[in-house]
């Protein structure tokens, strides 16, 4: 029953919190087209969101640690309501960029709050799994944001699809703020606001944190930025796929996504119990992640839908370093460790999203209309080879053992 009433409201804040990230993807013909925006203009809208969440996350450890994450999450989600009724009113760019960076930051607590209260609740050997479960409430909003949003479209429009989001966050809001029991000890800190900014000192300045940082935030961005929107273009420009190929296809990789974090979750669980360190399997998820994207970066279409289930899969792997960070901390700290690590992951998520769309743009339209597929091998070429860089940091600094 406690596993329910913790579980399920979070999963569902988080649920939404997925679905409203990657929708661009889907949408995006239609924002180009009513709107008239450039690839780097549908990278920034999109990235927007990824940005906010970053500049929200030193604050958010801050809040989740003195508030605890029910209350802090229940009130961030009223912002992201807010946002999507803006979003489904804009009129232009600057509206539809402000109204993504509102809905950022009222989702910026949905898995940093979870995280922080299933450390709460549940036992150490048991994270990995239910954070996998987490993240897999995450990826059927991902599956819901394919094929059904492309259903939804046929009876509304994309301003009717963001009222939509709006009244679910403040049901995903009261959810939390009602059903969530109240953990008392340990739902918040007595510490004082230096002693917390303190706190966030002595996580930047550890080792443990600096080895795992880069090789996760290289990871996650690519992942991020390509899942949530550059993925439906390149099936399109690149693999020639129509509209509803596309959505079919957005939608199996999103289930391969689900079963990424299930599975990932499960096997660094059961590693674990045989003594193999969380991290090590999240190193060696990560490098066969680099493998899939040299295959995408060669614009290999012979084999379209194995490879990017591949990629949907693998992706998930950098997740479980937010299961072993907190391992090497006090479990006061748990809250600034997850977001101080989300701080970076999101900030290069919108940089790798916006950067992307930049790149694509240096080159000439393809006589279709689309992108040109030589935009998308270069900007995947430069994120494989920061994966790559972060990878090897990984083996070579050697200060703590994680």
């Amino acid at each position: 029953m406690t596993l329910a009433r913790v579980f399920v409201p979070f999963a569902m804040g988080y649920f939404l919190s997925y679905l409203m990230r990657v929708v661009n993807a889907v949408i995006a013909p239609d924002l180009v087209r009513d709107l008239g925006l450039t690839a780097a203009d549908l990278g920034l809208l999109t990235s927007a969101n990824f940005l906010a969440f970053a500049f929200a996350q030193l604050p958010l450890g801050i809040l989740l640690d003195r508030f605890g994450p029910r209350r802090t999450e229940a009130v961030l989600l009223l912002f992201a309501a807010l946002g999507a009724f803006l979003f489904s009113i804009a009129g232009g760019a600057p509206g539809l960029i402000a109204s993504r960076a509102l809905i950022g930051l009222g989702t910026s607590a949905c898995l940093m709050a979870a995280f922080k209260a299933y450390v709460m609740w549940f036992s150490g050997q048991r994270i990995p799994f239910i954070n996998g479960l987490q993240m897999a409430a995450g990826g059927l909003g991902a599956v819901t944001g394919t094929v059904p949003v492309e259903a939804v479209l046929t009876v509304t429009d994309w301003r009717g699809v963001f009222v939509i989001f709006g009244v679910m966050a403040l049901v995903c809001s009261a959810a939390i703020a009602f059903v969530v029991p109240k953990r008392g000890v340990g739902e918040t800190t007595a510490e004082t606001m230096r002693d917390q900014f303190r706190g966030i000192g002595q996580i930047f300045s550890s080792p443990f944190f600096w080895r795992l940082a880069p090789m996760t935030v290289a990871s996650q961005s690519m992942f991020l930025a390509t899942q949530s929107l550059w993925s439906g273009p390149w099936l399109s420009d690149v693999a020639g796929l129509d509209r509803a190929a596309v959505a079919d296809h957005l939608l199996l990789i999103a289930v391969s996504m689900v079963a990424g974090f299930l599975g990932m979750g499960t096997i660094a669980e059961r590693l674990g119990r045989v003594g193999v360190n969380t991290a090590n399997v999240a190193f060696c998820g990560m490098t066969l992640f680099v493998v899939v994207q040299v295959a995408l970066a060669m614009e290999w279409t012979g084999a379209v839908l194995p490879v990017w289930m591949a990629f949907g899969f693998l992706g998930t792997c950098g997740i479980l370093s937010y299961a072993a960070l907190p391992k090497g901390f006090p479990p006061e700290l748990t809250g600034r460790v997850i977001t101080g690590l989300n701080v970076f992951t999101f900030a290069g998520a919108f940089a790798a999203q916006w950067g992307i769309g930049a790149v694509i743009g240096l080159f000439p339209a393809a006589a279709g209309g689309g992108y040109a597929p030589e935009g998308y091998q270069a900007a995947f070429a430069v994120m494989i080879a920061l994966q790559v860089a972060g990878l090897v940091w990984y083996l070579v600094f050697r200060r703590v053992e994680v």
